[in-house]
């Protein structure tokens, strides 16, 4: 079944969120939130990569993470980092993180050999637009399946070099702004993600919540995004991803169940309905003359 990462922004500046959980107590009320809710792991940023995001410092960055993290290891779920600073998830690594996600694709090669050290495991999101903060960038639509081949490529030909397994590794192909800034390149990409996972031979995530292009395609404002959002991540669903990313795991958790026993409902319906085949009738003996 598809594993959810519950978002747990602790910034002031995150594009749907910022500055509500800032504050450690509200933090920890709300990752408890999103495991009552169905996350499977708490994925813990602190520092915004929307394009207008203003700079954190490392220094900052960890500090707001010191500030929870002892209270979010209580919970007993997978703690993941978002963070694309190398001296960050250095940190994570040595407090215990079992996921780092960067957004910047791990672009920074002097971290691998630490990573290949640890057992955390890792987010390779593609990133058109290099290291930092989502910018809005023009891609072709019809050219982004050969860029995501080309990029995931790149990092996991030096990554297992390194001596980091590629089976700890899961691809995001990226969505929004870092895709493009026309919503077109992110549908295209969610018609892709099956192709990519069966590239690759790896698992595959998808983080489309209250993304700006939903809004775009639907026509609605940010009131109806939670909504869209769901519609979303159940069609990247079933086109087989393995993790979604998302601000409200509680629709995508009640939907997993019911998806998964209809679809082995109806395949067991479908197989019982062929009938068998027919034995292949014996070849007629040949007098030997």
């Amino acid at each position: 079944m598809t594993k959810i990462l519950g978002i747990l922004n602790i910034t002031e500046d995150s594009f749907s969120d910022g500055g509500k959980f800032l504050e450690p107590k509200a933090a920890i009320a709300h990752a408890k939130s999103l495991v009552k809710d169905g996350a499977d792991i708490i994925d813990v940023g602190a520092a915004s990569s929307h394009p207008d995001a203003a700079d954190v410092s490392v220094a900052d960055e960890i500090a707001r993470l010191e500030s929870v993290w002892k209270d979010l290891q209580k919970l007993k779920v997978p703690l993941s980092v978002d963070s694309f600073q190398p001296e960050v998830q250095l940190w994570a690594i040595k407090n215990g993180a079992q996921w780092l996600n960067d957004v910047s694709g791990f672009a920074n090669p002097d971290i691998y050999k630490a990573i290949a050290a640890s057992d955390v495991r890792l987010i390779l999101m593609q990133a058109l637009r290099g290291k930092g903060v989502a910018q809005a960038k023009d891609v072709a639509p019809e050219d982004l399946y050969e860029h995501s081949l080309e990029f995931f490529d790149s990092r996991l030909r030096p990554m297992t070099q390194a001596g980091i397994k590629a089976n700890r590794v899961v691809l995001d192909p990226g969505m929004g702004f870092f895709l493009s800034d026309k919503p077109e390149s992110s549908v295209v990409m969610l018609h892709l993600v099956d192709i990519i996972r069966k590239r690759f031979a790896l698992e595959v995530m998808v983080g489309v919540s209250r993304k700006s292009f939903l809004q775009t395609i639907a026509k609605t404002d940010a009131a109806g995004t939670d909504t869209i959002s769901f519609a979303t991540e159940f069609y990247a669903v079933c086109k087989g991803v393995d993790f979604i990313r998302t601000h409200n795991p509680k629709p995508l958790k009640q939907a997993l169940p019911i998806y998964d026993a209809l679809r082995g409902g109806a395949r067991a319906i479908l197989e019982s309905m062929v009938p068998p085949a027919p034995e292949a009738e014996a070849a007629p003996e040949v007098e030997s003359k």
